[in-house]
């Protein structure tokens, strides 16, 4: 190991997990959950009340502990407050999940806009699984790889929408959730790790390595 490499600590990886799970399940798994239940259970209302009332109840509840809100929570919630309110006027579950799959191609779009920023909107998005400290995010290199990701997610997001729009006109709903919920997963798990192994390599390139832990317990 070089010597002379910038060691940085991001804290517990217990700690990151935990959180990077916590907003996974509050932002995707329990609105889509609840929304299918009480699909079954009563009828489409019921599941678009449901999983609204979700997103809106963990919204508020960070609001008024004066909880950090993710920029993701952000942006899903206005998203499914938009879904809802069309799903209701016209009656269609069709088009309830036609607009997240067109989603997609609006969040590809938002990230090629951001590209000359600072910090693009895929560095916002990743401070909220993991944030970085300053030292990190004002280096340079690291700028340039959160512009050049956000080519590979935009292309992800981009994949994403066009095969999903293509279950959707073929398939019955509980195939269509079952087969776009586990492609969707396995293309973004795909697309973490290449980009986790492309953040690595940049780092070692600037002599920069990351440690999970403390300094403190480093030390010891």
């Amino acid at each position: 190991m070089n010597p002379r490499a910038q060691v940085i600590h991001l804290g517990e990886l217990s700690v990151r997990l935990r959180q990077a799970a916590r907003h996974l399940f509050e932002t995707v798994l329990a609105p889509l959950g609840l929304f299918w239940l009480m699909l079954t259970l009563t009828n489409l209302t019921g599941g678009l009340v449901a999983a609204l009332s979700w997103a809106l109840g963990v919204l508020l509840c960070r609001l008024f502990t004066r909880s950090p809100i993710p920029a993701v929570l952000w942006l899903t919630t206005g998203l499914l407050v938009i879904r809802t309110a069309i799903g209701y006027a016209t009656g269609s579950v069709f088009l309830y999940f036609l607009q997240p799959t067109l989603q997609n191609f609006v969040i590809a779009f938002v990230l090629l806009a951001t590209l000359g920023l600072r910090r693009p909107l895929i560095a916002r998005l990743a401070d909220d699984f993991c944030a970085f400290p300053v030292a990190l995010t004002s280096n340079l290199r690291v700028q340039r790889f959160f512009r050049r990701v956000s080519l590979l997610w935009a292309l992800v997001f981009l994949t994403n929408g066009a095969a999903t729009l293509w279950v959707l006109a073929r398939a019955t709903l509980g195939n269509f959730l079952v087969v776009t919920t586990a492609g969707s997963f396995s293309l973004v798990a795909v697309a973490a790790a290449v980009s986790l192994l492309w953040f690595r390599r940049e780092l070692r390139g600037e002599g920069i390595r990351l440690r999970f832990g403390t300094a403190a317990a480093a030390a010891v």
